[in-house]
């Protein structure tokens, strides 16, 4: 089992990154509409995708954002951090197979609140920048050094419903 570790405000200078990637794939799709309830058939519906502007199925959006929230919470300051508030803009589609590479970067420093501000620009495989923005992030007070808790194993199973569920 691996360890997370986080950073405090007090350890956290400017100009220091961290990067997590991801990649997308069938399940995530899958699991990101059940659990915001988006079903648009952009993300789910080869054939209705390829009539689309990008020809294939693409990612919600959202759910790249998401990456930008893990890459906080385990790399940059770490678990304990409050995720504040967000920037986005979404530059490129994310299509099933692309890994996702969040870079991160405090670009300032709020003493009087102990807030930083971090750059955060999600890539693709190619080097393409796909979602890029700016977090507003509180820190941990406190340093910790904890177990990762391991995640479940999820299956989806097809209820056969016809009100737009997955």
């Amino acid at each position: 089992m691996t360890t997370l570790n986080n950073i405090t405000y007090d350890e956290i200078f400017l100009g220091q990154t961290a990067r997590y990637t991801k990649t997308v794939d069938e399940l995530a799709i899958k699991l990101f509409a059940v659990v915001s309830g988006d079903v648009n058939p952009v993300h789910l519906d080869a054939e209705f995708a390829a009539g689309t502007a990008f020809k294939q199925r693409i990612a919600h959006g959202m759910s790249t954002a998401g990456f930008i929230s893990a890459a906080i919470a385990m790399e940059l300051p770490g678990p304990g951090s409050i995720y504040l508030g967000q920037d986005l803009s979404f530059r490129a589609p994310v299509f099933l197979g692309d890994s996702i590479t969040v870079n991160l970067e405090v670009v300032e420093k709020i003493d009087d609140k102990k807030f930083v501000s971090i750059s955060t620009i999600c890539t693709n495989q190619h080097g393409k920048v796909v979602v890029k923005g700016k977090a507003l992030v509180l820190p941990p007070a406190q340093k910790l050094s904890i177990p990762r808790p391991e995640l479940p194993v999820v299956t989806l199973v097809s209820t056969g419903c016809d009100d737009g569920s997955p």
